[in-house]
């Protein structure tokens, strides 16, 4: 190719070779923050050559063959992840940005980076996802799940009056915590579901409803029983929040919100706070996830509420028509069903 000989291309390698070989880095290494600055700058010498000078992609055939040829132990540039590095630093480069945004990239790996860039168009909210992995450790899978599942357009948008109720950061970081809506298409539901089915089916995919209410829950039970003045009272689910440092009561609803779950659900954030909560626990707070609201209704409804409480809606794909899931054989007719088979072998 001509470009092998042109001088300036000639003096462009020998910088980019000699930024790898500074880099010390090896085949072995997965990432390290040292490996995204050299992806970085790569980038940004490809982006300021081409600019400067009439050179195409087709240069980038080249670069890729003298770098294979003198790294052959370094994986990390074929053609596709040179433009990658391009793409990468188009992306995220701006007066203000630079060096801090290589410090956050480079906490997580090169694939979660690249899944970012491909699927989000805008620098707040790719943060957003890049912040995210490096809080929870999110796998490629995870993230991906989580960008195609919108959580960026769903935190922080639930109805609830934590302001008022909690002091700062906590109340940040509890509105921060809730989702609305939340997203259940990982249950096989009726049209027509019901309070208890739809808690039975969170119970048993409990690690995917953890997951969907993300970090730092930790489930307690549902129907957790909490006796007040002798009578006992029984919660959907309890969890335990390691971030927040609370307990948070959880009631479903597989209807329309009403105005008197807000205080029922304030009932049983004060019977937890009386008899569960100690010394080294915040307020503990409520969520209410419902099939739908209005969202004036609930403002008014959290007005005069004296606790911490949250209103989401959920949303559910995976439907099953009503005439089918009748016909559904239940866990019990299987489990009697296989007795059967079992006494006549």
């Amino acid at each position: 190719m001509l470009i092998k000989a042109d001088k300036a291309y000639i003096e462009f390698i020998l910088n980019v070779k000699q930024r790898i070989q500074a880099a010390q880095i090896k085949a072995s290494v997965a990432v390290n923050h040292g490996l995204m600055e050299l992806y970085w700058d790569i980038g940004a010498g490809i982006v300021e050559k081409q600019k400067q000078t009439a050179w195409g992609d087709g240069f980038l055939q080249q670069m890729s063959i003298d770098l294979q040829h003198d790294f052959p132990d370094i994986q990390g540039f074929s053609v596709t992840n040179l433009k990658y590095m391009r793409l990468w630093f188009l992306f995220w480069y701006t007066e203000t940005i630079g060096q801090q945004a290589v410090d956050q990239l480079g906490k997580i790996p090169w694939g979660h980076n690249l899944v970012i860039i491909s699927k989000i168009k805008n620098q707040q909210e790719a943060l957003f996802y890049v912040q995210k992995t490096i809080e929870n450790n999110w796998s490629r899978a995870v993230l991906t799940h989580q960008i195609e599942g919108k959580l960026f357009q769903r935190t922080g948008k639930a109805i609830n009056n934590f302001e008022v109720m909690l002091p700062k950061p906590q109340s940040d970081l509890a509105r921060e915590t809730l989702k609305d809506p939340y997203k259940f298409d990982f249950l096989m539901l009726r049209e027509k579901h019901d309070e208890r089915e739809l808690e039975t089916a969170l119970v048993d995919q409990v690690t995917r409803f953890l997951l969907e209410l993300g970090a730092g829950f930790s489930f307690l039970g549902h129907q957790y029983k909490i006796t007040v003045g002798g009578e006992d009272f029984y919660p959907d689910m309890l969890f335990y929040h390691t971030r927040l440092h609370c307990y948070v009561v959880v009631e479903l609803k597989a209807v329309k919100f009403k105005p008197e779950y807000a205080g029922k659900l304030n009932f049983y954030i004060s019977a937890v706070d009386g008899i569960l909560r100690t010394e080294g626990d915040n307020p503990t707070i409520g969520m209410l996830i419902c099939k739908s609201k209005n969202k004036t209704i609930v403002e008014y409804a959290l007005k005069d509420i004296h606790k911490p409480i949250g209103v989401s809606e959920y949303e559910i794909s995976s439907v099953l028509p009503d005439e089918y899931k009748s016909s559904l054989p239940s866990i019990e007719e299987i489990e009697a069903e296989l007795e059967g088979v079992h006494m006549h072998t």
